[in-house]
């Protein structure tokens, strides 16, 4: 997601360093890297105009803050200028007090509104908001069933009245049982076409006048660019929208739609879908996107994601470990489980300020990786996790375990040999020492661990953290374990 407009603003950044200030003559290349990148993210022209005119005026009208370069300043500018064009901040999706919400989904066929619909219905469950789903697009052959498989997938009811029934009844109806069984929200899953007709905008109109939704979502493929932005001005220009939807976030490069929607259509982004699978969609949060967009990660998302699957108690326990150097294979195994529930590795990695970087190719080796590590721990015995030293000192038992994950004796004893020296580090740790880390954490950290301030909780499934920096020239050789 916006890997080739985060490298394009990067080369705008680049032409600001070295310079003593931003001035007329040196910002104009600069803001012309910018306005290059937003074209090519496919952003609305006249959208792109605005924000290079709003950044241009800002930056030359600020003076330069001490200490601080003018590339940095002027990165800020665009940071705030970004926030600013996709909306300023999250808005939330609305819940009226003591009665059933109620949300009509729109959009053309193939933006994945169905999936969406179901995504929303596991958003809102997190919530503690009970859902029902009405599926009333009876065009689409299997519409209705895919709504229905979605819903047990996710435990969800689904209202349907088949294929044969007139779609604003089937509305009504669904709105109707909601409200008389108590639900918190009914979702409406509407029907879709190729491009926009009257037949689907009058069944829309219809629909919308007889349930009265309180909220109007329109979902839009993200793929299409501006043309998104479009779309959305034109739904909300006919029917009225509250707010927006953009689903295939994780393949769009490019970024127009995001930086689009709202000032084209005045409508609102309220959710990104950023996956394939009903847990992936995530409310949007402008100045969150705008540091993904600049690739500084996105560090409250990364947050949530790991609240989602990990317990606090368990985090604990599993921190104590650690420090304790009681942290098994085991251990080791339920951590990259807990990082797979989280999403992909790149994924992850995207949300890490500073971690935005990473090739392909390296994030793939890291999959890899893990997924190799995870095949030579399954192929051990219970007791052969929970007791590293048995595999360190048994070479029959490597080659058994080799033999069983189909990888070679050597990948065994370095995973083994690797974990070691991983848990004997987290103990010197604990204790407020680190051997043979010189310059790792920087001046004082070991003195303010030794007086009892312990580390947060690590990165789960890398529990060692970043690897140790390397010695200076002159720096005499010390005992431990040195650079890993």
């Amino acid at each position: 997601m916006f890997d080739a407009l985060s490298d394009r603003l990067e080369a705008a950044w680049k032409k600001l360093r070295g310079q003593d200030k931003i001035s007329q003559s040196n910002i104009q290349d600069a803001l012309r890297e910018v306005r290059r990148a937003l074209l090519e993210a496919d952003v609305n022209l006249q959208v792109v105009k605005d924000f290079i005119a709003e950044v241009e005026t800002k930056a030359q009208g600020s003076e330069v803050i001490a200490g601080v370069r003018p590339d940095q300043q002027f990165i800020k500018i665009v940071y705030d200028e970004l926030v600013q064009v996709m909306g300023e901040e999250n808005v939330p999706l609305v819940e009226v007090k003591d009665k059933t919400t109620v949300v009509l989904m729109a959009g053309l066929q193939g933006t994945g509104k169905t999936t969406a619909t179901a995504k929303l219905a596991l958003h809102l469950r997190k919530l503690d908001r009970s859902c029902l789903l009405v599926a009333t697009d009876v065009y689409r052959p299997a519409a209705i069933d895919q709504l229905i498989t979605l819903g047990k997938q996710i435990n969800v009811p689904v209202f349907e009245m088949g294929s044969d029934a007139d779609p604003v009844e089937i509305a009504r109806q669904g709105v109707e049982r909601a409200r008389a069984e108590g639900i918190n929200t009914v979702i409406v899953d509407t029907a879709g076409r190729l491009q926009i007709d009257q037949d689907m905008m009058a069944e829309l109109a219809r629909i919308k006048s007889t349930i009265e939704p309180d909220e109007t979502l329109l979902v839009v493929d993200a793929m299409t660019g501006q043309e998104a932005a479009n779309l959305t001005r034109t739904f909300h220009e006919q029917i009225g929208i509250t707010g927006a939807i953009l689903t295939k976030m994780d393949g769009d490069s490019r970024g127009g739609a995001a930086l689009s929607v709202r000032q084209i259509s005045g409508a609102p982004i309220k959710f990104v879908g950023v996956g394939e699978k009903v847990e992936a969609l995530q409310p949007f949060y402008p100045d969150r996107m705008a540091s993904r967009i600049l690739g500084m990660g996105d560090v409250l998302t990364l947050v949530e994601k790991a609240q989602e699957e990990i317990d606090i108690a368990d985090a604990e326990k599993m921190q104590e470990k650690m420090l304790s150097a009681k942290f098994d294979f085991t251990d080791f195994l339920k951590q990259l489980r807990l990082m797979k529930n989280m999403g992909s590795l790149g994924g992850i990695m995207k949300l890490i300020p500073g971690m935005g970087k990473l090739s392909d190719d390296q994030l793939k080796q890291g999959e890899t990786q893990l997924k190799r590590c995870e095949a030579m721990i399954n192929s051990m015995t219970k007791q052969e996790r929970k007791d590293p030293e048995l595999l360190a000192s048994s070479p029959s038992r490597r080659r058994r375990i080799a033999s069983g994950s189909g990888y070679k004796e050597s990948d065994v004893s370095k995973l083994v040999a690797d974990f070691q020296k991983m848990r004997s580090l987290m103990q010197q740790m604990g204790q407020g020492n680190f051997p043979g880390m010189p310059g790792m954490f920087g001046g004082g950290m070991g003195n303010s661990l030794a007086a009892g301030n312990r580390p947060a909780p690590g990165w789960r499934g890398y529990p060692g953290g970043a690897p140790p920096a390397k010695k200076k020239k002159k720096e005499k050789k010390k005992k431990g374990f040195g650079t890993l």
